[in-house]
This record gives structure tokens, sequence and C-alpha cells, in this order.
């Protein structure tokens, strides 16, 4: 059974209120937060400002994702809204190491997330000390990308070498996560599944959280 996080950037911002209501009532695990500086990527998504009214009004725990340049410098601002798992990209933390253990120092589980051109095996020497990896599935920066297919064999190769360090990590993705990818996902081992546009645009938000989980189910 694979967890389902629904990414709050494909969510209606003029009536976010509804939509973080909508995620309350649902069977969603998570609620994902994507944080874009313009210059990690070449996008800029939402702040604090944006993270603290969420924080306040969301009932389910906060999934921060950092693609942000310095990521460290905020830890100790968002451990103060409660967050649950702080998500830094190994391209971004020049002593990640220290990162990940400060972000545990402030009481957050720490997850790393890797580019889809970035190899799992950068993480063999700190696989133990992190407990999630976020595989991006799509180039980060917008949401509503194709799925890239290499995914699926990253995962793969993910989930043998944390059998072989005996660590405990989840593995999460997210861009282009539905009804034909989550399946897939799953059965190559990922245990949270990330998904925007495919939630919070269809006619039935509630109800594909719950055909997601589902599909956990059934592999």
């Amino acid at each position: 059974m694979a967890l389902v996080s629904p990414s709050l950037l494909a969510a209606d911002f003029l009536h976010l209120d509804r939509d973080i209501e909508m995620i309350n009532r649902s069977e969603a695990d998570w609620l994902h937060l994507d944080v874009m500086d313009g210059s990690f990527v070449p996008n800029i998504s939402f702040g604090f400002p944006v993270l603290e009214a969420v924080a306040r009004a969301c009932r389910k725990p906060l999934d921060v994702h950092y693609m942000i340049v310095n990521p460290e410098r905020y830890i100790a601002r968002t451990a103060k809204l409660g967050v649950m798992m702080m998500n830094v990209h190994y391209e971004a933390c020049t002593h990640l190491h220290r990162t990940v253990q400060e972000i545990h120092n402030a009481g957050m589980k720490a997850g790393v997330t890797l580019n889809p051109s970035t190899p799992v095996s950068v993480l063999e020497d700190i696989i133990c000390d992190v407990d999630m990896v976020l595989l991006m599935s799509v180039n980060p920066g917008f949401g509503g990308q194709d799925f890239i297919e290499n995914t699926i064999v990253k995962a793969k190769r993910l989930r043998e070498m944390i059998a072989a360090s005996g660590s405990k990590v989840l593995i999460e993705v997210d861009g282009g996560v539905h009804a034909t990818t989550a399946p897939r996902l799953v059965e190559a081992g990922v245990d949270v599944l990330v998904s925007g546009s495919y939630v919070f645009k269809s006619d039935s938000p509630e109800q594909t959280i719950h055909e997601l989980r589902c599909l956990g189910k059934d592999i």
C-alpha cells in the first residue's frame, strides 16, 4: 500500500481554503508543498506566508519540498510550522549530511530529493541517515509534465540499495503520477506517491485520491 501526498502546486490558489478542506476530508496521507525560488529551478511558487496559512488550516502532515538554493537557512523557520518532512535537493546542498542532521535536530524528518539525471548511487553513504528519498520523475520547476520512464528503473535500483543497507528510508516519487504510472511505481517499490494535476484537476479529487490509494493496495 502506498501513501498519497497531493501536491498543493496544482491547487486553485484563489480558493486555497476550499482545496485544503478537501484534503482534510480526503484519504490523503500527507500534503506536499513545492517551494521554488526561481534560482535553483526556473519558476517561483510560494513562500512562508502561504506555508504558514496552510499549516494553520491543514490537518494532514506537511511534506515540504524545497527546490531552492541554501535550504539550510530555513530549517528553524520550517520546524516552527510543525512540518513533518523537510525535503532538500542533493544538488542544492554542499554539506548534505550536516543539513540532514540539522533537520533532525529541529524535530523534523529529513528527505533528500534527486533530479532525474542524478543517480541514486550518490546516496550510498547517507542512505541510513535519511528518512525518505524523493525521486523526481519530471524535471523540477513546473507541474503537469510527462512522466520520465527511467524513474521505474531508478526506483528499483534505490529499493535494492535500501535493502542492502538495512535502511528504513521511504521512497517518494513526484511528477506525472496518475492511474497508469501509480501501480507501476508501487510495484517498483515506491512508498509515497505525489500527485498534483491528476488530483486537483480531476472532476472528483477525493475520489481520485481514494483510487490512487486503492491502486497501491492492489499491488
